[in-house]
Order: C-alpha cells, then sequence, then structure tokens
C-alpha cells in the first residue's frame, strides 16, 4: 500500500538496505551506505505515521530571539530505545513519501528485507510512539499501528503509564563553572558515556551517564587532521580529515563506551574513550589517522609507550598522514644505529666522544636534552668558564665522568642534527649525531634528566627529530621539578670557586711546597695537551695545574713558535692517544717533585697502580730522561726502555747503539752557603725535630688571625655541623679558647679527631664541636702553611728514651717560642737539614748539643760541609775527654753502641 503526502500527494516507494550510523529522536535515523574510496554518503529517513517527543534543541549563538527548547516527554527514552536496538545494525527501508525539502518518509525493518522486525511497530507497542490518525485514506498499515497503539494504552506501557517521564540533558559548558574541579573529582576513574557527535577524528561531544553531563572531550595525547573554518565562513578539510572524522564516527557515534577524564587545561577536557573492541586513540594512531602531540601526551594514563609504538608502526608501513615520511635515521646502515662503544671522554654535559670496535672515535650527543644556559658559554667576559661557571654544569659532567668513562655502552641513534649557522644570533654548530645511550639498562639522558642536571627540549609538533625515549624524558622532568632537584631547586645555585694556576708561576711557587710534602695527591686529568702533559684537577685543592710527567723525553706534537710552526715528531701522536685512553677524565694520583720555569708542575702519575711514565717507556712512546736517575723508578725505567730498543719498537725503529766512549766526569768543588734567616720556633717534637715560622711572613699571619677570629665572633659557626674527613683543612679552638687553621690528619671518632696546626706545627686530638669549615678567604691558597719542618744538621738523635728525652728538654728549654737564626745546610728524606744560631749569641744550637756531650755527630761525606763536620768533630772529642752525659763511661760506640741505643 502507498501513503499520500500530506504537502505533494505524491507517492512512492522503493526498497533499499544499510547500515545505520546515527538515531536523531525515536523517529529518525540516518543511514549511510559502504564506503567505497572514502567516508559514504549519508541520508536521513523518518519513520512514516507516527511520532515521538522531540529532542531538546539549544538556542542559536547570535539570535536572541531564540530559546532552548527542553526534550518532550519521553522523548529522549524513545530515542535510547531506538539507539539500542539499529545502531550499526543493518536495516531495510522503504520510502514511502519524498517532499519538496528533500525529507523521506518510510518504513523501517531491521535486517536486509521487510521481512524482518517494523521498527516503528516496535516503538508503538512499547508506548514511546503516538500513530498520525489524523492521515485519511484507507490505510492498513496504519489501522494496525491504531490496534497496537490503543493495545498500549491498555497495558499502560511507556508514555501511557502513571509514572513521570521527566529527563534532562545537562550542558556542562553552561551549568559547571569550573571544568577542572569536575575533572579531578573523578579521580580518572572509568565513567559510562553515550558519544553523542563527533567533531574530527580526536574531538567528540559525550553524554556522561548517570548524570546526563553533555562534555566537548579531546582525546589525550593525538591530533589528528581537522576541518579549518576560513573567513568566509566555509570549512577546508586538511588531507584525511574526513577519512579520520569517519573512522571514530563508524566505530564510537551513539555507541555505549567508557571515558577516562585525564585533565582539563585550558577549559578543554581531555580524556580516553575505551570501547569493548579497543582504544580509539591508539588505532587512529596505527592507521595513520593521527600523531603524537607531547603536550597532552603526560596526561594520558593507558600508558605513552603504547601511543609511540603504534605510531612508529604507521609510520614504518607509510600509511595517510605519514605516506610521505622519512625516517631520521633512515640513510644510516643497521650497524650504524645501533652499537657498542666505550666511552673515552665527557666533552660536555650532554655530549661524549666514544671509541667504536673498529678504533674510531665518534662524538655523541645525547637526545632531547640540554644543559642550563648554554647561551651563557657566549659570555665577553674571557675570563669566562662554562664547566665551572655555568650552574650545575659542573655536576652534570662529573655525573657523567663517574658513570660512564672508560665503560662500555649502547649507543642508539636517534637523529642526525644538521649543521647551523651561522647566522645573526644564531652559534656555529656542526653535524651532530644524537642517540639515547644506556649502560646496565639504564638511559643515562633520563637518569641526568631526573637529578635536575639537564632539561628536556620541546620541539614543533612536525618535528620528528627527538629521542625515542622522549615521554620517560618528560615524566622524568616532571618528578625532578616536583621534588624540587638540581636546576629546578629553591636553594641556592652552588659556586665552584676553581683557581688556575696554569702558567702562573708566582703562584704555582707558592704552591710547590704544599704538594711536595704532601706525597701522593688525588687529581682528575681534564685535558691532555701530549703524550707527557696534561691538566689536572685538584678536588681538595679546588685548583687546576699544568703536570709534567717525570722522568721520560716524549715525542713532541707541533705546535707553533716564533720561528713558524714546528712539525710533530714520529709518533707523538700515537704516545698523546695513549695516554688520552688510558687517564683522560679518569681519578689518578699525581707525585709532585719540581717545578720549571714556566710554573708547570713536574712529577710521577699513578692509575690504577700503573705509573703511566713506564707506561709510556713500555710501549715504546717515549724515552727515559737522565732526571730519572735519582727517582725511585730508574730500575723499572730502564728495563723497559731496554726491552723496547732491542725489540726495536716504534720510536726505537731505526735505533742503533752507539760506541761508548770512556770520558772523565769532572766536577766542580762546591762551597757551603750560609744564608742565616730569622725564624720562630713554634714546636719541638720528641724525635728532635721541630717547626718554625719565618719571621718576615709573620706580619701576615697575624693580621690573617685577626681577621678570621673577627669574622667568627661575628657569625660564630654551628657545633657539630662539621664532618671532619682526613686531609681535610678545617679551623679548629685550641685550648686557649682562639681558632687556629688545622688540617684533619685521622678521624677515630666525631669525639675523636686528630688535627695538626698548619701554622704552628703542634698536634692534638678534639672533638668535631670544636671544627669548623675553613672559609676560603683565610685558605692555604691566601696565605701557606707557616709552620715547616726541619730537623737538626750533623747530629744523631739518640735512640735510647731518656737520652733522647734530655736532648729534646735541652732543645725546649733553649730555642723553643724564640726567635733565632736558621741556615739550610742539605735536605733530607723528610725535611730539610738545619744548623740554627742563637739570635744574639750566634752561637750554634747543635754544636752546643754536642759539646755538652748530649748527642753524637752525623758525619756528612760532601766535601763542602767537610769544615762544619771537623768542628762538631772536633767538639765531640773534648765532651767524650770530659765524660760529659752519653760519654759518662766512655766511648761505648766500639762495642755496644745498639745497646746504648746509638748507631755509628
Amino acid at each position: 500500500t502507498a501513503a499520500e503526502s500530506p504537502t505533494t500527494g505524491k507517492v512512492t516507494r522503493s526498497v533499499e538496505w544499510s547500515l545505520v550510523n546515527r538515531v536523531l529522536s525515536g523517529c529518525a535515523i540516518i543511514v549511510r551506505g559502504q564506503p567505497r574510496g572514502g567516508p559514504p554518503p549519508e541520508r536521513q529517513i523518518n519513520l512514516s505515521n507516527i511520532r515521538t517527543g522531540a529532542m531538546a534543541r539549544r538556542a542559536a549563538q547570535g539570535q536572541p530571539d531564540t530559546k532552548d527548547v527542553p526534550d518532550e516527554p519521553w522523548a529522549f527514552q524513545a530515542r535510547e530505545f531506538l539507539r539500542k536496538k539499529l545502531i550499526g545494525k543493518e536495516v531495510c527501508f522503504t520510502v514511502e513519501i519524498k517532499t519538496a525539502l528533500g525529507r523521506e518518509y518510510g518504513m523501517v525493518y531491521l535486517g536486509k528485507d521487510s521481512t524482518g522486525e517494523n521498527i516503528a511497530e516496535t516503538l508503538v507497542c512499547e508506548g514511546l510512539a503516538t500513530v498520525r490518525r489524523e492521515v485519511r485514506g484507507n490505510n492498513p498499515e496504519q489501522a494496525r499501528l491504531c490496534d497496537l497503539e490503543d493495545q498500549a494504552k491498555a497495558s499502560k506501557k511507556g508514555q501511557w503509564s502513571e509514572g513521570s517521564a521527566a529527563h534532562t540533558i545537562r550542558d556542562m559548558k553552561y551549568t559547571i563553572e569550573n571544568p577542572r574541579n569536575f575533572v579531578d573529582s573523578l579521580h580518572q576513574k572509568p565513567i559510562n558515556a553515550i558519544i553523542e557527535h563527533v567533531r574530527d577524528g580526536g574531538v567528540v561531544r559525550a553524554l556522561l551517564l548517570p548524570d546526563h553531563y553533555l562534555v566537548t572531550v579531546m582525546l589525550s595525547g593525538v591530533k589528528c587532521p581537522t576541518f579549518k573554518r576560513e573567513a568566509d565562513g566555509t570549512e577546508s578539510p586538511e588531507p584525511f580529515a574526513a577519512e579520520a572524522k569517519f573512522f571514530t564516527e563508524s566505530r564510537l557515534l551513539q555507541r555505549d563506551v567508557q571515558i577516562i577524564l585525564e585533565s582539563c587545561p585550558n577549559q578543554v577536557i581531555l580524556g580516553t574513550i575505551l570501547h569493548p573492541n579497543g582504544n580509539i586513540t591508539e588505532l587512529l594512531l596505527k592507521e595513520g589517522f593521527a600523531r603524537c602531540v607531547d603536550w597532552s601526551m603526560a596526561v594520558y594514563s593507558q600508558g605513552a609507550e603504547k601511543l609511540r609504538a603504534a605510531e612508529r608502526s604507521a609510520k614504518e608501513r607509510k600509511v595517510r598522514i605519514w605516506k610521505d615520511y622519512v625516517a631520521p635515521t633512515a640513510n644510516l646502515d643497521q650497524k650504524d644505529k645501533q652499537f657498542v662503544a666505550k666511552v673515552m671522554q665527557i666533552v660536555n654535559a650532554d655530549a661524549m666522544v666514544v671509541k667504536l670496535n673498529s678504533g674510531e672515535c665518534k662524538t655523541i650527543h645525547l637526545s632531547s636534552i640540554r644543559p642550563r644556559g648554554l647561551k651563557e658559554r657566549f659570555d665577553k667576559d674571557k675570563r669566562f668558564r662554562p664547566l665551572y661557571d655555568i650552574p650545575y654544569m659542573f655536576e652534570a659532567r662529573e655525573f657523567l665522568r663517574k658513570k660512564l668513562i672508560g665503560k662500555k655502552v649502547n649507543v642508539t641513534v636517534d637523529y642526525i642534527r644538521a649543521a647551523t649557522g651561522p647566522a645573526e644570533g644564531t652559534p656555529v654548530f656542526a653535524e651532530r649525531t644524537c642517540a639515547t645511550v644506556t649502560i646496565g639498562g639504564i638511559n643515562i639522558a633520563e637518569a641526568l634528566v631526573s637529578k635536575g642536571l639537564a632539561t628536556v627540549i620541546r620541539y614543533r609538533q612536525d618535528d620528528d627529530q627527538r629521542s625515542s625515549h622522549y615521554d620517560e624524558l618528560l615524566a622524568a622532568e616532571a618528578r625532578a621539578i616536583k621534588n624540587g632537584k638540581g636546576l629546578h631547586s629553591k636553594k641556592e645555585i652552588p659556586i665552584h670557586r676553581v683557581a688556575d694556576i696554569s702558567g702562573e708561576t708566582q703562584k704555582a711557587k707558592q704552591f710547590l711546597p704544599f704538594l711536595q710534602r704532601a706525597g701522593r695527591s688525588e687529581a682528575v686529568v681534564e685535558y691532555v695537551f701530549s703524550g707527557s702533559r696534561l691538566k689536572l684537577y685538584m678536588p681538595k685543592e679546588t685548583c687546576l695545574i699544568t703536570f709534567l710527567l717525570a722522568g721520560i723525553e716524549c715525542p713532541r706534537s707541533s705546535r707553533a713558535t716564533p720561528g713558524g710552526m714546528q712539525l710533530a715528531e714520529p709518533f707523538s701522536e700515537e704516545a698523546m692517544l695513549f695516554t688520552k685512553e688510558l687517564v683522560l677524565q679518569r681519578e689518578v694520583e699525581v707525585e709532585v717533585e719540581s717545578m720549571d720555569k714556566a710554573g708547570n708542575f713536574i712529577g710521577w702519575l699513578h692509575i690504577e697502580g700503573v705509573n703511566l711514565s713506564v707506561a709510556l717507556v713500555e710501549n715504546a712512546l717515549s724515552k727515559v730522561h737522565f732526571t730519572a736517575e735519582r727517582s725511585a723508578y730508574y730500575k723499572t725505567l730502564q728495563s723497559a726502555e731496554e726491552a723496547c730498543r732491542q725489540q726495536k719498537e716504534k720510536i726505537w725503529a731505526n735505533y742503533e747503539e752507539k760506541p761508548v766512549e770512556e770520558f772523565v766526569q769532572l766536577t766542580e768543588e762546591k762551597e757551603r752557603v750560609e744564608n742565616y734567616r730569622p725564624v720562630y720556633v713554634t714546636e719541638i717534637t720528641d724525635t728532635l725535630h721541630f717547626y718554625a715560622q719565618d719571621v718576615e711572613t709573620g706580619g701576615q699571619l697575624e693580621s690573617l688571625m685577626e681577621t678570621m677570629r673577627a669574622e667568627i665572633a661575628a657569625q660564630p659557626p654551628v657545633e657539630g655541623s662539621y664532618s671532619a674527613r682526613r686531609g681535610d683543612y678545617c679551623l679548629a679552638k685550641f685550648a686557649d679558647g682562639e681558632w687556629y687553621r688545622a688540617r684533619v690528619e685521622r678521624v677515630e671518632s666525631p669525639s675523636k679527631v686528630h688535627v695538626f696546626y698548619i701554622d704552628y706545627g703542634n698536634r692534638e686530638v678534639v672533638s668535631t664541636t670544636r671544627l669548623a669549615t675553613m672559609p676560603p678567604a683565610f685558605s692555604t691558597r691566601t696565605l701557606p702553611a707557616q709552620a715547616t719542618e726541619y730537623t737538626f744538621a750533623f747530629i744523631q738523635v739518640p735512640q735510647d728514651d731518656d737520652a733522647r728525652a734530655d736532648v729534646v728538654d735541652c732543645i725546649v728549654r733553649d730555642i723553643q717560642n724564640s726567635q733565632c737564626l736558621l741556615n739550610v745546610e742539605y735536605s733530607g728524606v723528610a725535611c730539610p737539614h738545619v744548623t740554627i744560631q742563637f739570635s744574639d749569641s750566634k752561637d750554634d744550637v747543635g754544636l752546643g748539643l754536642v759539646k755538652e756531650g748530649l748527642v753524637m755527630v752525623d758525619v756528612r761525606k760532601e766535601k763542602h760541609l767537610q769544615k762544619m763536620v771537623s768542628e762538631y768533630l772536633n767538639s765531640q772529642e773534648s765532651a767524650k775527654s770530659a765524660r760529659l752525659n752519653i760519654w759518662r763511661y766512655g766511648d761505648f760506640r766500639a762495642d755496644d753502641a745498639d745497646e746504648f741505643g746509638y748507631r755509628r
């Protein structure tokens, strides 16, 4: 049968089937055909002969005369009934009437033919629709609908029931003042919802259940192609915008889903939509309909690595928006993309030099991170030193050095950053290989960022040159900011006052005695100029020095001289590379013996039990210098050199032995030098050593003490705040209640710390409550330690305790805390041997001890000292004849010297 159009009277009938895409109301649906080369066309079908309640309509923007229209009773229930029954299902429909405006009316059946369930009849049976009885004509279908309506009324179904069907949909845009608080109150828990509209592939309108809030949700972590609105009001789609919208619409529109509302920045609600068949965010990425975005990736609660993996899959397959994609490392071989290498040098807080298995060295930059304040490196101040002056640069470099230097790491190249500059305001950078470096499963860049020692670079959205673990870096930075670590700390920025005394001859001279007395000192090799010339950082002394290896003659590198460029000697490059690989940026120990006229220190360098001078000679990269003859390593150096000479390796390849010529070495006799200077004796030890201050620098010491004590009085140190460590310089409160400079010699416990007063030579055991940190203004760099250790020349100290005590008592009585005259006679193992005179009488104190028979004479064989030795021996004979003190029983040296504690 056919129905007559109330407007045109025209009757049409056709039978078609399609998929239901959307339900507009209880009596209107949108159907679509099968997609062919793009989104399929849609058609709206209105159910003939029935009427349901109208859905709510919001007032049109910009039209003040229009008003909001709420839902009519049972309109929402009818829509929901139809949505659950038809969405995504195949239906068959007959178009009976098509109006002049193009609106189509007909009957809809569930399934592929008209034998299926009649949707209009079902709605009437459920009491969700009324029949249009005003339609005239003999229509059996309308008559059946009228009968069904009468039955629904009798059964009191749906709108014919006695209950209320009040229903309100609240648009959150107009009903919630603070969307962020609303989102936070849900605690990222899944909420049941219905997708009401799809604006584009990544933005939807959703009805939250059961409260019926209508919200606009943007998918977290991704961005889909959109429809741009032009100035004339038309919309122009970006490439694949329509396909992305259809992809989301065909899967979610009017489906029952769950939504996790994750954040609300700038009134934009971000969320993730979960469907029983999967996560639409991941599907969009995998099919190339979306790209990851960093700004919202951080709030994505389902695992950012899943999104990155889905995007990577689409890039590899070059689908849709990635059809022209070229990977940053597409031109690299697999062996150049991933490899294992040994870290040779930390160049900067984000760069290192690694050595490949092939022996080639390569500079690697850590992907997507940047140390703080790199722009400051272009400061006009010539004294500006980035490593020490840029905040946290030194800490970052030290973290990498201690963690990586000399160790093997896994390198995964992420991208090659092209060379930049020069341009105005832009520095010149060479091409850089940026990679993710891991050791033991730890991402070094992530570790740096998590400690607040570097920041993560923010990229343009279309910039694909970034770390393969970019999200982990962002998360690490967020943790560092939250915990206030490193660069993000609110504490004062650490300051590194490092004195560079390289080439500073006067400073080096002041520093030399301290290093000589220190024995082996800890150091870090900062730079290698050549095989035997290095720059060292002394951590305890916080200074930089130039250090030359003693005992060897290493091939010289090329260098500029006043006469022009001097060519490098053979094997100089090999020697430098050998030294670099062995010690560069490693922690070493050095023994300083002397210095040259340019202020460079000369000595021995040890690393893990290896003497670098010996190692260079053993590898035929250096020769032994004649100055090594007086060192303890001479025999080792000589045997190593002889072995290389025999094998004719490297620098000995063209060596030919020369005939030995006999010659007589002529030596000139040296006269004894008398250069008595005034000193003040401050301390005498039980071994007859004593400490003295130079009278010339006494005024400087007094001035320093006055200033130091005034500062301490103004700002007293907190008791117990100082943590003592062996070798550290500090301030110590002596028994007289005054503060003095001291050095920690041993720490037994917090209550027993052995200290040495560096300006007076005495020792004491104190508690840490009597110790404080030494301010830099009063350190040994400002004024070196004033107490110098000496011992008496030409004297043998008695080993017998009582005899030695007598000597010490005599010396203490005569010269302690008094001014004397001192002359250095010869050097000793521990300290210089000197003669000392009373300042008034000019009598020799040591000679007086011999005359009184308190000590024996130590006979020296040097010719220039024979006059003094003769004088001492004559005095000893006089004491022996008079049987004074140790000679009271005669000359005991012939047979029982050991018994009396003396040695000849």
